[in-house]
């Protein structure tokens, strides 16, 4: 009786720290949503926004390592659910860290704004590469709540699209900056923003391959696509 009511309340602090990554994900999702439409209608306020939801994000990812520490060091959990806690911490991080990169993006949108050289630019060809990254973002969690390794082998294969997304954009901003040298300072801008956005691809993609660590045990980081469905079949 004493192992399953500890093994119980093991599990019921592993479903609060769950839930607190997804309460996570969700303002960081805010973020992004804000970061997108602050870029795309060139908007001061929602970059305003963005930045002041920084500080929650920021608090929430520290109440939730801490948390995770306590776990740790109170329960010496073992194997499968070791694996768990270190890739919710490493989950959080990255989360995190989308919140940094969606932050960028608002500070530079402001930049942008004041500057007035941007508007003659395809900024918003960004949006497509910026819709992906979110969506991306968000089939993460979902994957990531179910643990759903097929869900997260699908994610890394979409990972690609952004990143052809990204290297498209560069050679358009490069035509740019060759055709007429005075957008040069402009298109770095929208340079900036650009890998700000792949880095959110990025960041879901690492959401993805803690998924598969999890449940396999697997670290899939640096393998080839056809190792990682191997490693989850």
């Amino acid at each position: 009786m004493p192992d399953k009511h500890l093994s119980t309340q093991f599990d019921s602090e592993l479903n609060s720290v769950s839930s607190r990554v997804m309460e996570l994900g969700g303002m960081v999702e805010s973020q992004i949503g804000l970061a997108i439409y602050a870029l795309s209608q060139f908007s001061a306020e929602a970059a305003d926004q963005v930045t002041e939801m920084e500080h929650r994000v920021n608090a929430a990812e520290i109440e939730i390592d801490r948390e995770l520490s306590s776990i740790i060091a109170r329960r010496q959990p073992t194997a499968r659910d070791l694996r768990l806690l270190i890739a919710i911490s490493k989950t959080t991080a990255n989360l995190e860290r989308v919140g940094d990169e969606a932050n960028k993006i608002a500070r530079m949108v402001k930049s942008i704004i004041e500057s007035g050289n941007a508007r003659s630019l395809p900024s918003t060809d960004l949006r497509v590469a910026a819709d992906l990254a979110s969506g991306l973002l968000r089939k993460a969690l979902d994957a990531f709540a179910r643990l759903d390794t097929a869900a997260a082998v699908s994610i890394l294969k979409e990972d690609d699209l952004i990143d052809r997304e990204f290297d498209g954009f560069v050679r358009k901003l490069i035509t740019y900056m060759m055709e007429d040298p005075r957008t040069i300072s402009a298109s770095l801008d929208l340079l900036f923003l650009a890998k700000a956005i792949e880095r959110i691809g990025d960041h879901a993609k690492n959401i993805a391959e803690f998924i598969i660590y999890i449940v396999k045990g697997a670290d899939v980081r640096h393998t080839s696509m056809e190792e990682i469905e191997s490693a989850v079949q």
